[in-house]
């Protein structure tokens, strides 16, 4: 064997076993981020975030329902959803089962959807997501998202803030949540929620001390820059999965939309031209059942902890 065929030996098996790994092993290995961001009034308690994301559930998957489950040992003040939590159209009771146990925590919980919590998986061609972000064709659609929604509602107390504003006393903290359903596939409405802020100012119920928190799924830019001129000290989003497949020393080649790739994952700046927040993207715990793949970015859900401006860390 000369030196040539040594080296394509070598390369595909370097190959196969990073397939192997990405497929057989780091799909599988849950892990939990965490952080520390300083957005609370002063004197205020520290709040724990639990973002959960893009878990892509279905109804086999008994070692990530198992996962989620165990989370509420982390005993968090709120629980974020931020979309695509369905992977298949069976897969409404198994989530509520992964999710039951954090709710009985007494964690308050709120949510809004991605595109896959309206449409069920299809096979598609995974390189189309390198040149520009992934887009539906003209379906209609298959999952019952109106049931996904009540049952938030009604059995894990979640509250809905697809277009919506909202209110919240977390502890001892005062938070204004702005929720936009999924630019990704143009359910969002900037419109809605500008409304909803003027009528709140209009009729004087607007606290100026509270904590403004904007929640997406998909970061697209004008979402962002939407929710943080709206006052958003921290906006939380999912929908990239953190790239999915990253490079070592390069990180995410894709966001799956319009945000920078280096910002596909974890806590950033986003800067407009008046006002700055923190952004944090979740890599999220689920892949399409099509495309059941993972590398260099384990699947995740982050606990944040938020603390007062002036506390001593």
């Amino acid at each position: 064997m000369n030196n040539s065929q040594k080296l394509f030996t070598a390369a595909v098996g370097a190959a196969a076993a990073c397939a192997t790994w990405a497929v057989g092993v780091e799909r599988y290995l849950f892990t939990v981020r965490r952080a520390q961001l300083p957005v609370l009034q002063p004197g205020a308690k520290p709040l724990r975030v639990l973002q959960l994301s893009d878990l892509h559930l279905a109804p086999w998957q008994q070692r990530k329902i198992a996962w989620v489950q165990s989370l509420a040992q982390l005993a968090p003040d709120l629980v974020v959803l931020t979309g695509d939590q369905l992977g298949h159209k069976e897969a409404i009771d198994p989530l509520l089962n992964a999710l039951q146990p954090l709710a009985a925590t007494g964690a308050k919980m709120c949510f809004v959807h991605g595109s896959n919590d309206y449409y069920s998986p299809i096979a598609k061609n995974p390189m189309r997501y390198l040149k520009e972000p992934s887009r539906l064709a003209t379906r209609v659609p298959d999952l019952d998202n109106e049931l996904l929604t009540r049952r938030f509602n009604t059995e894990l107390g979640a509250v809905d803030l697809n277009n919506r504003v909202h209110s919240m006393t977390v502890s001892d903290s005062e938070l204004l949540f702005l929720g936009l359903n999924d630019p990704h596939i143009g359910y969002h409405d900037h419109a809605a929620v500008a409304t909803a802020l003027q009528q709140l100012e209009a009729a004087e119920q607007l606290n100026p001390e509270q904590v403004r928190v904007g929640v997406v799924h998909a970061p697209y830019t004008k979402s962002l820059d939407f929710l943080t001129d709206n006052g958003c000290e921290l906006l939380l989003a999912g929908h990239t999965h953190g790239g999915q497949l990253r490079v070592p020393g390069v990180g995410a080649l894709t966001s799956n939309s319009d945000l920078p790739p280096q910002q596909a994952r974890g806590l950033s700046a986003w800067y407009t031209a008046e006002n700055t927040a923190f952004l944090h993207v979740s890599a999220g715990l689920g892949t399409s059942i099509y495309a059941p793949v993972r590398f260099c970015c384990r699947p995740e859900a982050t606990l944040l902890t938020l603390h007062a401006v002036d506390s001593q860390l």
